[in-house]
């Protein structure tokens, strides 16, 4: 008989050259689940990452300090315990240009890989 659950006591930690910790805790590199991706996340201040326009809903859930998000051509804020919905195919930059780490839960349906970021150079 097979378990009905998996505890994830070990998430891959992905290699990052921005000072950014993210782990997975379920998705493509952790479990191989395309299906789903939920990954920790701290971001250091003043990181940030190029533009993207992904193919997959993004959930992203703020446990301590805040992110910002440039959403088309909107400028928004989240602050810790607020969370937001970004549907897949919208233009997006993630960024922590304030002076405190943000540390936050990040979802993504289908699951995050590489290829369905489509981050721009």
């Amino acid at each position: 008989m097979s378990k009905k659950y998996t505890i994830q006591k070990s998430p891959f930690v992905v290699p990052t050259t921005d000072g950014k910790l993210i782990e997975e805790h379920f998705g493509m590199a952790s479990d191989k689940s395309s299906n789903i991706s939920i990954a920790h996340m701290i971001a250091p201040p003043g990181w940030s990452e190029p533009f993207q326009t992904p193919d997959f809903d993004e959930y992203t859930y703020i446990i301590k300090g805040k992110k910002q998000f440039f959403i088309d051509n909107e400028k928004i804020i989240l602050e810790a315990g607020q969370s937001i919905k970004i549907k897949k195919h919208t233009r997006i930059q993630y960024s922590n240009p304030f002076n405190e780490e943000c540390e936050y839960l990040a979802i993504c349906l289908p699951a995050f890989t590489m290829e369905a970021v489509h981050r721009e150079d």
